[in-house]
């Protein structure tokens, strides 16, 4: 503990700690935010390959492309060429003046969560999922970020009417990734093609990411010394969560946030809100 605090020190004084919040921002900056396991990767490589066409994005070289603030320091990110676009799960933070935020069904990213979690050997084998998903709602894997409510209500809630804020849901992404990546390249004040705009979806498609995390997993500090066997990269779909959430599972994340979800557009399938009210009763 001592060694780390001095490790810490040492870093710090150096300015080698990574960035994080500690970021200095700049105003033309741009900010890929997302809770985690929301959709925040394919977004950094729908952009890179938008901008970088003729030189695709892969896991061995999206951290020069869209860097991650939490791998690198304030003081090498400060000598990036400008506008930057960085990747932030970072709750809402007035600084950041443009941004592009990115929400997913709590409930999908409670089942990419479990599996991430058990590719990056924070839980054991076969750990019940509905404990896992106690645990989730109540934000202990990511302290940081608080909870999924949280965080999306600390962006959505505050910036929802700013023309410098974009948000956009995954699933509507998913459904229709050539205008969402559109309204990103609107954000971004990037000149496109619709040609372009098709490339950069190809190029950044479920398929063609798996075939990538395969060949660089271990070049990128994110799947490096984490389980080959299970995929960072998984089905990239919506509503999965119908199918690997038990009921109980299901209501206890509806019973926590229904009302926002119900705000962004999640529809309810328990019933949570009599179990609510029984609750408070």
């Amino acid at each position: 503990m001592i060694w780390n605090r001095v490790k810490y020190g040492f870093r710090a004084a150096f300015g080698m700690n990574p960035a994080g919040r500690r970021l200095t921002v700049f105003p033309d900056d741009v900010f890929i935010v997302s809770y985690p396991r929301s959709g925040n990767t394919w977004t950094r490589f729908l952009i890179g390959n938008l901008l970088n066409p003729n030189d695709p994005v892969t896991f061995a070289n999206v951290e020069s492309r869209v860097p991650e603030i939490y791998f690198f320091s304030d003081r090498r990110l400060r000598k990036l060429a400008r506008p930057r676009i960085f990747k932030s799960h970072e709750y809402f933070d007035p600084r950041y003046q443009r941004t592009i935020y990115m929400v997913r069904d709590p409930r999908d990213v409670a089942v990419s969560l479990y599996h991430y979690s058990f590719k990056r050997r924070d839980i054991p084998d076969a750990y019940p999922i509905e404990e896992f998903v106690l645990r989730f709602v109540n934000g202990e894997f990511f302290e940081d970020f608080g909870t999924w409510e949280e965080h999306v209500l600390s962006w959505h809630a505050t910036r929802k009417n700013s023309s410098g804020v974009l948000f956009l849901k995954y699933e509507d992404v998913l459904a229709d990734p050539l205008q969402g990546l559109a309204k990103i390249a609107s954000t971004l004040q990037a000149e496109t093609t619709p040609q372009m705009l098709a490339r950069a979806v190809e190029l950044s498609s479920a398929t063609q990411m798996r075939g990538l995390e395969k060949k660089h997993s271990a070049e990128w500090k994110l799947t490096k010394d984490t389980r080959e066997d299970i995929a960072f990269v998984r089905e990239a779909k919506s509503g999965g969560w119908r199918t690997k959430l038990s009921t109980i599972a299901v209501r206890t994340i509806e019973q926590a946030w229904g009302a926002t979800m119900k705000e962004l557009g999640y529809d309810l399938v328990t019933d949570a809100d009599v179990d609510r009210e029984l609750v408070k009763g």
